[in-house]
This record gives C-alpha cells, sequence and structure tokens, in this order.
C-alpha cells in the first residue's frame, strides 16, 4: 500500500516536502488556503484550515497529517485526534509552538536554559519588569508572530499601549511576553527529528544571521562553535522534542550569549527555514526527515555531506518579471550553486526562494551563495 501523508497549508514547506515524496513513493496531499499557492502541484483540496469539518473531510484520504504551519486552532487539531486520524506533532506538543507564554512556562518546567520572562497585562506589569532588567526588554504577542511581526523592543511602559488596548478589547482578556533583552553574540538554531516510536535525530548547529528580523543566511555547521556549547545545543533541542513530546521536525531557535551560554529564543515544529541548506547539504534533508518521522519509519543520516554548507534567502525579487528570467545568469556564473523557488510572485522583502552552496572552503562557498542570491536583486 502507498504511504499517504495529507499536509494542512500550502506554502513553501509543503511545497518542499513534494520531491522526497515523490522519491520514496508517498503519496503527498495538501489542504491549500487557496488556489495558486507554493504547494500547488500536491494540493488536492482548497479550503480553511479553521474549519472543522473542512480539516476532517481532507483527513479522509490520508494515513497522517501534518503542518506547514502552527496556526490550526487547537479545537480543530483535538476534533482530528477524536476521529482517530494520526496527527504529528499532535496538539498537545503544538499548543507550545502556538501560544509563546505556554512555551515559556513549559521550558522553565523542563528546565531548559531560557531569558528571564514574564506575563503582562499592562503598562505597569511591563514598566516593573523594565525597572528590573536596565530599562529595556522584548514584548511579544504571544501568538501568531512570525519573521519579526508581533516583537518589539521597548525601553518603556507606554511603548505597548496600543497591543494592552487590543487586549483590552478583546473579550477574552489576555497577556504579552516580556522577555529580558538578551547580549547574544549570535543566534542558532537546532533542529531535531523524532518519531512517534521515539528515536531521535539531531542536526549539526547552524548559525543564522537575520535582517529586519527576518532570517536571510544560515551557515551549516556554525562556524568556531565550542564543543562544549554544540554539546548543550543538542541536549537542550533533543530534550525538548522528548519532554514536550514533538513528532516530525522541530528547530530551537538559539541565542549564544557573550559570557558562553545557550538560551532558547523560540520554537517551530515543522521543517524551518535554518534547515533548508540539509536539501543539499545533508545526507538526509529535513523535509525528507520529516516525512519519515511523521510516518514512523527510521530516520535518515542527517550528516554533512560535505564540510560547509550555506543558504541564502532571495528576498524580493524582480518586480518587473519572474525569477526565472535570471536562471540562465545564475546557473552558468555559479553552476556549483543550487537554486530553489517557491513559486511566489516578488515584492520587497519576501521570501521568494533560497539558494544553496556546499564546499570546503567556508569563504569560497559563502561568496558563492550570497553573489548567487544577489543576480535576483532588483
Amino acid at each position: 500500500m502507498t504511504l499517504r501523508v495529507g499536509v494542512v497549508g500550502g506554502g513553501q514547506l509543503a511545497r518542499m516536502m513534494i520531491a522526497p515524496a515523490v522519491e520514496i513513493g508517498i503519496e503527498l496531499s495538501v489542504l491549500a488556503e487557496q488556489k495558486g499557492m507554493s504547494a500547488k502541484l500536491a494540493a488536492s483540496a482548497v479550503g480553511d484550515y479553521h474549519d472543522e469539518q473542512t480539516v476532517l473531510e481532507f483527513a479522509k484520504s490520508v494515513d497522517v497529517v501534518t503542518f506547514d504551519h502552527e496556526h490550526v486552532p487547537q479545537p480543530v487539531l483535538r476534533a482530528l485526534v477524536e476521529a482517530g486520524v494520526a496527527v504529528h506533532p499532535g496538539p498537545d506538543a503544538l499548543q507550545y509552538a502556538q501560544d509563546k507564554l505556554a512555551m515559556r512556562a513549559k521550558l522553565d518546567e523542563l528546565g531548559m536554559p531560557q531569558p528571564d520572562w514574564a506575563a503582562v497585562s499592562d503598562a505597569q506589569g511591563l514598566q516593573a519588569f523594565l525597572d528590573d532588567h536596565g530599562g529595556r526588554a522584548v514584548i511579544k504577542t504571544p501568538r501568531g508572530g512570525y519573521d519579526g511581526k508581533g516583537v518589539r523592543v521597548v525601553s518603556s511602559g507606554t511603548e505597548a499601549e496600543d497591543w494592552f488596548a487590543a487586549l483590552a478589547e478583546d473579550a477574552r482578556g489576555g497577556e504579552l511576553l516580556v522577555e529580558e533583552l538578551v547580549d547574544f553574540r549570535r543566534e542558532l538554531s537546532q533542529q531535531v527529528a523524532r518519531r512517534p516510536s521515539g528515536e531521535v535525530r539531531a542536526y549539526p548547529v547552524v548559525e543564522t544571521v537575520q535582517r529586519d528580523g527576518v532570517c536571510a543566511e544560515v551557515i551549516a555547521p556554525a562556524p568556531h562553535l565550542n564543543g562544549r556549547l554544540a554539546e548543550v545545543a543538542e541536549q537542550v533541542g533533543s530534550g525538548i522534542a522528548e519532554g514536550l513530546g514533538v513528532t516530525g521536525m522541530l528547530a530551537v531557535e538559539l541565542f549564544e550569549t557573550t559570557d558562553d551560554r545557550i538560551l532558547v529564543n523560540e520554537l517551530a515544529m515543522r521543517p524551518h527555514n535554518s534547515g533548508h541548506w540539509s536539501q543539499d547539504g545533508a545526507v538526509t534533508s529535513q523535509f525528507e526527515q520529516h516525512l519519515r518521522a511523521v510516518l514512523d519509519l527510521p530516520l535518515g543520516d542527517p550528516a554533512p555531506r560535505q564540510h560547509w554548507a550555506v543558504m541564502v534567502n532571495i528576498l524580493g525579487g524582480p518586480t518587473e518579471e519572474g525569477l526565472d528570467v535570471r536562471f540562465a545568469e545564475v546557473m552558468a556564473e555559479h553552476p556549483d550553486v543550487k537554486i530553489h523557488t517557491y513559486g511566489k510572485d516578488p515584492r520587497p522583502g519576501r521570501k521568494v526562494g533560497h539558494v544553496n552552496a556546499v564546499g570546503d572552503d567556508l569563504d569560497d562557498v559563502v561568496y558563492d551563495a550570497r553573489a548567487a542570491a544577489a543576480f535576483f536583486a532588483d
């Protein structure tokens, strides 16, 4: 029998699961939010993932349901489980990727290293936290933020008044998450895969470079990483996967502090931008690994194929024409670089693709990846 995986969400992460699914012989179906999305090649249904009946109907044709994003509401997730659908990751795990306050509380319970934090419901509470943490802090909306959205650095309790007002207008009330402003040297990401029967495999720790709150580059493995910190990062990633019962890919975004500590920033329970390098740089890509994991198949080798891999995102792209008109020139100038595009129309700041370069000399690999991505700049 053909193994059947259903992906809720039609974005680029679902799109990049298609090729490994075809290679293995997995039947991949996608519930896309609308027609023409990145994963349209596998979109067997179009509908609202907030609607319980839509998602239940989609699930009837697959063996396991997984996700392109973490935004499917908990009642819908739990309805799937109650209907006997295999859901990976399940609602008990996904709640900690959906709500940053719940995540912080749970990671404290698990003893994971993280910034000082608090839940605040008004300007007075925020100001009290600021007074205790050097006068500056990071405030976040607990749900829905990504790529720098829903995040502010503040130095006064009044700088989040609009967010507090929005909470007050919401009949349910609520709180914001405030965190200490971490003095960090760089940002890292630890990816691990875990399958329902418990096997866990960790990828190398990578360095991520953020620009305007958006991931711009990834270097795998993270250069000059202290061996002890690499071990800690792997222990943290595996500990969170097991402690939360994550099934599938987990990305743990980390701070490497100036005093040589590792602190957890955020979690993503799906393939992640920090793992795109693995498509061309690892024995098993994160997309194949995710499919293996959610189907409870033995996990693949996450080891690098070459010493270095560098991923550079294509952000924006040429607004007057499609990305494809630049392919020939890029391929001629950088024949060793792999181009991955998402089937999206270019617009300023939008992630429309990425390039991967691999090799034994980091300077050469970084140059090739950056130069290839630059061909797509408008």
